[in-house]
């Protein structure tokens, strides 16, 4: 039986709760967030002070959050339960809403599975009168939730279009699962095992098989251009990457971060690609950054320009790359980015400022020294002196 919006809610079955009363049963005249997560989910964390937010925002409303932990990564169920409770204590000092911890499965098999929620976070909305009115992201609940509490969400032909759209998506997703498990099944060992002609091989039948699946595409490059240095084969593939890139409607962005990684990553060794395709590509991926995410735009920078602020560096714009850095910046002030993605994102960004500019940079307590061993930009190339004639005499 499929899980979707007008469907009956499921029961809550947990065992373990953490924080809170135990929720034995949806009341009615109340709306719930049902929230799946983990410590080891980045999204999940970065989706909590948002959570706590719209708890206090809308307790009046009748609102409770509930957070099910149900895939925590330990050797046993006790492990998972300390290591929970330890990380709550120290990461949520100000959490107000419930955490049930679910180590026997019960919660995806009711919950996820028959809603084709594949991953976390999800989050799973129950109307007043017990049904579901929306399953989704976390980040999406600011637009629904209003809507579900005043009772116009679940009539509306938004929530029916959006729900079969996520079911479609979903029913998509797990039909590519089929195809590329057996995919990483030989990759991901070969990989580990520095193989690179098996993970070329592997990667190969993958990229034939899903050409649109981003992860396929990067490693294909990758192993081509770093690993194996096949400039014959990876520069033509690189270049089909970044024409596939461009012309991406979905998810464009992401796409072309990624292959700008390719080439001006600095943890990468890139000084064996042939300057003037690299540069050109280059330019060409950020330029269409900037088009889709423009400097005068509201929309987060924090992402995608630190890739762009490399290639202006090494291309000998300093003050170009500065400018990005310190507008990727200014994106993390934005109303809708939490704590915890502002400090995870802070750190690298502060650091990049401060290696462009050449001196020492702080963002409130956080300063940023630069590196000595961080490249000041492309080196002048001497010119070549010419050989003068030497005539030798015969005495």
């Amino acid at each position: 039986m499929v899980l979707q919006m007008e469907s009956p809610a499921p029961s809550i079955k947990v065992e373990d709760w953490l924080r809170g009363e135990p929720l034995t049963n949806f009341q009615p005249g109340k709306v719930y967030i049902v929230e799946f997560w983990a410590t080891w989910c980045g999204p999940c964390v970065a989706a909590m002070p948002h959570l706590v937010q719209l708890q206090e925002t809308y307790k009046d409303s009748g609102l409770e959050v509930v957070g099910v932990a149900a895939d925590e990564n330990a050797p046993t169920a006790d492990d998972a339960r300390s290591k929970l409770d330890a990380w709550l204590t120290e990461k949520c000092s100000n959490l107000n809403y419930r955490i049930a911890f679910d180590h026997t499965g019960e919660m995806n098999k009711l919950w996820r599975e028959p809603s084709f929620s594949i991953g976390i976070p999800a989050s799973f909305v129950v109307d007043r009168d017990g049904h579901i009115a929306f399953v989704g992201h976390p980040m999406q609940l600011d637009e629904v939730l209003p809507k579900v509490l005043n009772g116009s969400w679940r009539t509306s032909d938004e929530a029916k279009a959006a729900d079969m759209e996520r079911i479609a998506s979903h029913q998509r997703k797990a039909r590519e699962l089929t195809l590329t498990n057996p995919i990483y099944a030989k990759l991901r060992p070969a990989m580990q095992a520095e193989d690179w002609t098996a993970a070329l091989s592997a990667v190969e039948e993958g990229v034939a098989l899903m050409p649109d699946i981003l992860d396929f595409r990067e490693v294909h490059a990758n192993l081509l251009l770093h690993k194996i240095r096949d400039m014959q084969t990876g520069l033509p593939v690189m270049g089909q990457l970044v024409r596939d890139a461009i012309r991406k409607k979905f998810e464009a962005e992401h796409w072309l971060v990624m292959a700008l990684n390719q080439l001006f990553d600095p943890g990468m060794d890139n000084s064996h690609l042939p300057r003037s395709e690299r540069f050109a590509m280059g330019k060409e991926l950020s330029e269409h950054i900037l088009a889709l995410n423009p400097p005068q735009g509201d929309g987060p920078k924090f992402w995608s320009y630190p890739a762009v602020a490399r290639y202006y560096h090494e291309s000998g714009n300093k003050d170009r790359a500065i400018e990005l850095v310190e507008l990727a910046l200014k994106s993390l002030d934005g109303p809708t980015i939490s704590d915890g993605l502002k400090q995870r994102r802070l750190p690298d960004l502060l650091q990049a400022l401060a290696n462009y500019k050449g001196e020492k940079v702080c963002y409130d307590a956080l300063c940023a020294a630069p590196q000595n061993n961080f490249p000041t930009g492309p080196k002048r190339r001497r010119p070549r002196r010419k050989l003068k004639k030497v005539i030798v005499g015969i005495v």
